[in-house]
């Protein structure tokens, strides 16, 4: 078995020109960007760590609208670990699975890139190192999370809106995340929203913080500046591409209320220049 998943950033882009849409928009999508070898190879070891996995071990789920109340000690130590994290409505009334496991998972996150072989190789490949360094202008890289998402049919739960910079803060604000489709997101499956521009005047509006073996928001008010619904545009990609988002971007994803998965891999880099939180979780 190979443990490869490395790429090239193509040839024939312009890295510069690149930086710069990025800069003005706070995110940038390059389509099909990942050849289908790699598509498969991270599906495969993620297919191979949910296989792995006992389903009564715990029963975490992930839900970003009330993740402080549902955090536990088993999603704090996942930061430096691999987890598994249910749907929300993954579970019935006696709290038994409702389906398969593998249809089960909402995220297995959150060190992939450091404990998994195939992860590791990727996010440290060709395509990833002149992404951080030519377009997110990142000099010296600290990969710190990474996450793959399964958005899984009909019960994929929503990710509500944020800014990464929320969950990761550095001073100054450093935070950019990678985020590649690998499989096709659409309208219906829950593929990405964002609001062009947003990461410009007000880039971090939130903290999430940990105090002790607690997470929680630093206050309980809605966002000062928050976004109209009419202000996000819909960021539909086909499988193997690449969608940077900047950790001032507001963004979302809906419910995925479709009969297909939307299975993503998404990794966040901060400077390691820039002092990194001892409130992130």
């Amino acid at each position: 078995m190979t443990h490869k998943a490395a790429v090239e950033f193509p040839a024939d882009l312009d890295r510069a020109e690149l930086a710069r849409k990025f800069e003005k928009d706070g995110y940038l999508v390059l389509e099909k960007i990942l050849p289908q070898d790699v598509i498969d190879a991270l599906m495969a070891a993620a297919a191979r760590l949910v296989d792995g996995f006992d389903p009564t071990s715990h029963k975490t789920i992930f839900k970003t609208r009330e993740q402080a109340k549902a955090s536990n000690d088993y999603f704090l130590d996942s930061a430096s670990k691999i987890g598994f994290f249910f749907e929300p409505d993954a579970f019935n009334e006696n709290g038994e699975l409702k389906q398969a496991k593998e249809l089960s998972i909402n995220k297995i996150a959150h060190a992939l890139h450091d404990l998994d072989p195939t992860f590791d190789s990727f996010c440290r490949s060709e395509l990833v190192k002149k992404t951080v360094f030519d377009i997110c202008k990142i000099s010296t890289p600290s990969l710190v999370q990474s996450m793959y998402i399964y958005k899984q049919p009909r019960i994929g739960g929503e990710v509500s809106i944020h800014q990464d910079n929320w969950f990761l803060h550095t001073d100054p604000l450093s935070c950019c995340g990678l985020w590649f489709s690998i499989e096709d997101a659409t309208e219906d499956n829950g593929c990405l929203y964002a609001v062009p521009g947003s990461h410009k005047e007000h880039p971090c509006q939130k903290r999430f913080v940990r105090e002790g073996n607690k997470v929680l928001f630093d206050d309980d008010e809605p966002m000062k500046h928050p976004p109209k619904d009419e202000d996000f545009i819909p960021l539909p990609v086909p499988a193997g591409s690449m969608i940077l988002i900047h950790g001032g971007l507001l963004h979302r994803s809906f419910s995925n209320v479709s009969a297909k998965s939307r299975q993503a891999f998404t990794m966040h880099v901060v400077d390691a220049n820039s002092e990194y939180s001892s409130q992130n979780w």
